[in-house]
């Protein structure tokens, strides 16, 4: 009943569309950028088109791909060779439009470039060591890793690389891809991987080793899309083959990263320059921006917490008169909430997709056990005269429990709902992890392109809206102590 109430609701709340091509980006700068082309060239020609963005890694897009939560993202053929299609023999690109039709998907026409993973360090670290290629890593062992989060797990990153150059390092650390740019720049990290179109090569000062060993393969940019796309997309995104080289998807993202300017305008440059289009694309205010996150951030917390507060005052009440239910029923309610909140928000992606459905069924469990104990510890709390009082006057266990008990445990549930609420309100921003949109959109994207700006457009709100919901908690248990 509540997954169904959940993807009623997602289905109905703010910013979702119908019958549109849904293209979906990854969470960094490149992916961006080249949904946004892929969506105003859609747009132009006469295609309803939407762009769900920075949605995750490689595997969250896929998962989503083959969901239906998205129609297209921009991919990689490496990628998808060593990465989605790790356990089949592929050697050609006949083989991988093969291995993709039998994931009932399809690819387009390369775009023009080939953004392989490398190595970087410190220009001024690597001539120090004496380093431009890979091989020359395992002669260094005192030299600090760190990777992107993805990169240390993924089949064709730190795992294959360790294997075929040897490399002696152990303690590697897993990082944002953005911020371990800052963390080699700051001299915390010797090493991270790079992909081969960033602008922070340049921005940084840094240099890409050598893979002499030639290890990573071919990454050349296209699009997937799901197989029951139809031509006109495939004649869409087939326009743009060859027509992107390495050069200038590096000035694309130079001007994300470094001049600020948004992927939207970016993107309406390129097609203008290369097609002669003019999408007129509408850039929001900040207003609208935080207007509109504000909508689906409550939405969330509101939806969730709601769910919570159904089930859990029965719960506690249960446990209460039930101690061997009860002793099962918080052990439950004690392992849902030590879940890493991404890890269960990427759980909940193969059974109810991205967006707000799987951001409000996680924040629904991790509401549950505060108003839970405190429903459960209000009702001990009640000294034992009161409950033989209530016995004596012939009520019986409902009405005493309506009457009596529930009114007493009162300050308790509500202190136990003003936490739940709060908890929400701050773990609610990593919805905007799989397309769940809330304050947690702008601080990803001020994180990603290292805008101060962008990470306090929805960090303050956050802020202010944890105290909103906790000073209205207090007087509500304040007004409904009094009475």
């Amino acid at each position: 009943m509540l997954r169904a109430a959940i993807i009623v609701v997602a289905m109905i709340a703010p910013g979702v569309a119908v019958a549109e091509v849904v293209v979906g980006s990854k969470v960094f700068t490149e992916s961006v950028i080249l949904s946004e082309i892929a969506v105003q060239l859609a747009r132009d020609s006469g295609e309803a088109a939407k762009h769900r963005r920075e949605l995750g890694g490689t595997r969250v897009l896929w998962s989503a791909l083959e969901r239906g939560d998205i129609d297209c993202y921009p991919e990689y053929s490496g990628t998808l060779r060593a990465e989605i299609f790790a356990q089949q023999p592929i050697a050609d690109d006949a083989q991988l439009r093969a291995a993709l039709t039998r994931a009932h998907a399809w690819a387009s026409q390369p775009l023009g470039f080939n953004n392989t993973y490398v190595l970087g360090m410190r220009r001024y670290r690597a001539s120090q060591l004496g380093i431009d290629r890979m091989s020359q890593l395992a002669a260094h062992p005192q030299l600090r890793l760190g990777f992107s989060n993805e990169f240390l797990e993924r089949a064709d990153g730190w795992p294959g690389l360790r294997v075929r150059y040897r490399l002696p390092h152990e303690n590697v650390r897993g990082l944002n891809h953005d911020l371990a740019y800052r963390a080699l720049a700051d001299g915390e990290l010797d090493v991270t991987d790079l992909y081969s179109t960033d602008a922070e090569i340049v921005q940084y000062k840094l240099v890409a080793l050598a893979d002499d060993a030639h290890y990573f393969p071919v990454y050349d940019a296209l699009f997937v899309c799901r197989d029951d796309v139809g031509p006109r997309v495939q004649q869409v995104l087939d326009r743009l083959a060859g027509r992107i080289d390495a050069d200038a998807m590096t000035r694309m993202n130079a001007r994300a990263k470094l001049d600020r300017e948004s992927e939207t305008q970016i993107a309406a440059n390129f097609l203008r320059e290369q097609f002669n289009v003019d999408s007129h694309p509408q850039e929001r205010s900040r207003g609208e921006r935080i207007w509109q996150r504000t909508r689906e951030h409550l939405a969330m917390v509101g939806i969730s917490l709601a769910a919570a507060i159904l089930l859990a005052i029965p719960l506690g009440v249960l446990a209460f008169y039930r101690r061997r239910i009860g002793r099962v029923v918080f052990a439950v309610a004690d392992v849902l909430q030590t879940l890493p909140a991404l890890a269960l928000l990427v759980f909940l992606i193969p059974w109810l997709g991205i967006g707000y459905a799987p951001a409000i069924f996680a924040l629904f469990l991790y509401s549950v056990l505060p108003i839970l104990r405190n429903t459960h510890a209000g009702l001990a709390d009640i000294p034992q005269e009161l409950r033989e009082s209530a016995a004596a006057l012939g009520l019986s266990r409902g009405a005493r429990l309506r009457h009596v008990e529930l009114p007493l445990a009162a300050r308790s549930i509500i202190a136990g709902i003003k936490t739940a609420a709060v908890i929400n309100v701050g773990t609610a921003t990593l919805g905007a992890l799989i397309g769940a949109g809330g304050y947690g959109q702008p601080i990803l994207t001020g994180i990603r392109l290292d805008d101060l700006g962008l990470i306090l457009e929805g960090a303050i709100p956050a802020a202010i809206l944890a105290l909103l919901v906790q000073t209205g908690f207090g007087l509500l248990e304040r007004r409904w102590v009094r009475a």
